[in-house]
């Protein structure tokens, strides 16, 4: 059976990728999961942002024995995929993101950050802030979104995943987008998958941002293709 390393997005955790998971088993994959920190009721470290998760990743693959590994990562997860490859190309092979957003800029950190405060989501949306407390319960979940909204700034200010940076990645890469996604552009999706030299763009159908509204069965589908290529 072939791994495939399946990474969670912002404020995600493994249980949100157990369904694609299941698929992806009964297409002969062996698919590998994990929480970051701070995520999924993995502790805090003290760092927090896309370099502290790709160690992560880095170290998940270390203690399981996974020298080389290809990778899907939803939303933010593509990002560490992407950024992982970019520092160590040796470890990571075909890559795979999902609703990753490239366009980072002060201004659309900002945006971004508004959708982050806690007072407002148990004001105005109490089913979803019951839902990450038990997401990541015994963490606070409030701290989470502290410090996922400072990642946010940071990356406005940094961005990690500059075209010339995108333009040095060699894998073969499917960068994926919803036709109907919000929260993130064609335009910078399509941007993304051209700097690639070896992107590909691929639009799902009916398919907005939120992880948990994919068609797990279709998506897998279009992963196992992609992985099994030549």
């Amino acid at each position: 059976m072939e791994n495939i390393l399946l990474i969670h997005g912002a404020l995600g955790a493994v249980s949100g990728m157990q369904p694609l998971a299941e698929r992806l088993k009964d297409d002969g994959f062996a698919p590998q999961m994990l929480n970051f920190s701070g995520h999924g009721g993995t502790p805090f470290e003290e760092s927090f942002g896309i370099g502290q998760f790709a160690n992560e990743v880095l170290g998940y693959m270390d203690k399981n024995g996974i020298e080389k590994a290809d990778i899907f990562g939803y939303s933010m997860g593509g990002y560490v995929a992407l950024h992982l490859a970019s520092q160590h190309p040796e470890r990571v092979g075909k890559i795979i993101t999902l609703a990753t957003k490239f366009d980072w800029t002060p201004e659309a950190a900002e945006r971004e950050t508004k959708m982050l405060d806690p007072e407002k989501i148990e004001a105005k949306v109490p089913a979803f802030a019951a839902q990450l407390h038990e997401r990541h319960a015994p963490n606070n979940w409030k701290e989470l979104l502290s410090r996922t909204a400072g990642m946010m700034l940071e990356l406005g200010q940094r961005p990690l995943l500059t075209t010339d940076i995108l333009s040095k990645i060699i894998h073969p890469c499917l960068i994926c987008l919803g036709d109907s996604d919000q929260m993130v552009s064609f335009e910078e999706t399509n941007q993304a998958s051209t700097a690639l030299p070896n992107g590909q763009l691929k639009i799902l159908e009916k398919t907005p941002h939120p992880f948990e509204k994919v068609n797990t069965t279709v998506f897998a589908s279009i992963l196992a293709s992609f992985l099994t290529a030549d």
